[in-house]
């Protein structure tokens, strides 16, 4: 054979070779993820949650835009909203949706009873319906817990242990979720003798502004914020409030703080994301969310706001702060 004939030969292998590859990954199926937040869309929290949730997709070889297209929703703890966004995903037919909240889980599953999905940040998922058992969701739904009730006791104790002259705590919780019922009842459940315990609800931003203004009109109060999808689109206009009426305020996450807040006790948010990544990869692999276990989280975080706590004139004591897994200065 001569060399003329075997680059001849070549260039025709290469040109029967190169169709196929071109087939092969043509034919590669991109695979829909849809994101249902608790968020508005251009909100830096939702934002920061979805960018994490990429990453941990993309070091587990998804990677959005090429074999997977990413459809993300958000909505600022609208239920009308949730429930318009949930039919537009379910009917762009995804694999896997990420749900955010309890109504978006509960919307989603009312458009749909067969389509995947992993939630995040739900309290009670059992409570509220949207599995059967943690141990064996059943059903189209797993996901992992924002946390247990019994959380709610500790924000008591740290706000006692923070300001003890507090003797009247506001619990800002929202009065119609279950998840607001059940967190005010756990404080509830632990509040010592003499400590007043009041609520004011969050129906608006206007509610929340009157009644923390009304509860600041008499000495020595405190604030308790409790999860709610009020407070996720409101952390400044909150820990404003707080700093504005000079109460002390534990907050159930992170962000609150970095809006200054005074302290949080809570879940990382972050680690969560990076956990529903893997359980969507897992379902998009030929998992089935009814076999996957709805997962508590194993570590809480305590950050303290130094800057804040120096303007309310309050010492935070040093065992505190040796606990604290991040101080903000």
């Amino acid at each position: 054979m001569t060399r003329r004939e075997f680059m001849a030969l070549l260039g025709v292998g290469a040109a029967a070779a190169w169709p196929l590859a071109a087939r092969t990954q043509q034919g590669e199926r991109v695979r829909r993820i849809g994101v249902l937040m608790n968020t508005a869309p251009d909100h830096p929290e939702g934002k920061a949650r979805l960018a994490i949730f990429r990453q941990a997709l993309q070091a587990l070889g998804w990677a959005d835009g090429q074999n997977v297209r990413i459809d993300a929703r958000g909505t600022s703890a609208i239920v009308e909203n949730f429930r318009k966004h949930a039919a537009e995903l379910v009917a762009a037919t995804p694999d896997v949706v990420l749900a955010i909240t309890t109504n978006a889980v509960l919307e989603l599953q009312k458009a749909s009873r067969t389509v995947p999905i992993v939630f995040t940040q739900v309290i009670d998922p059992v409570g509220s319906g949207l599995v059967r058992n943690l141990a064996r969701p059943g059903g189209n739904v797993t996901g992992f817990l924002t946390f247990e009730y019994s959380i709610s006791a500790k924000w008591l104790d740290l706000l006692k242990e923070i300001a003890p002259g507090v003797t009247r705590i506001a619990v800002l919780r929202t009065a119609a979720a279950a998840a607001g019922i059940g967190q005010f009842s756990a404080i509830q459940t632990v509040a010592p003798i003499g400590l007043e315990l009041s609520v004011i609800g969050t129906g608006d931003a206007a509610e929340v502004e009157r009644g923390i203004a009304e509860f600041a009109g008499q000495p020595n109060g405190g604030l308790v914020v409790t999860a709610s999808g009020f407070g996720a689109n409101h952390p400044p206009l909150i820990a404003a409030l707080a700093a504005r009426h000079n109460l002390p305020a534990v907050y159930p996450f992170r962000y609150y703080v970095a809006a200054g807040g005074l302290i949080c006790y809570g879940p990382n948010e972050s680690q969560q994301y990076r956990l529903a990544a893997g359980y969507v990869d897992r379902i998009l692999k030929g998992e089935k969310p009814a076999d996957l276990p709805v997962q508590a989280p194993t570590k809480y975080e305590l950050v303290v706001n130094l800057k804040t706590a120096k303007a309310l004139g309050l010492e935070i004591p040093p065992s505190l702060l040796a606990r604290a897994d991040e101080v903000i200065e």
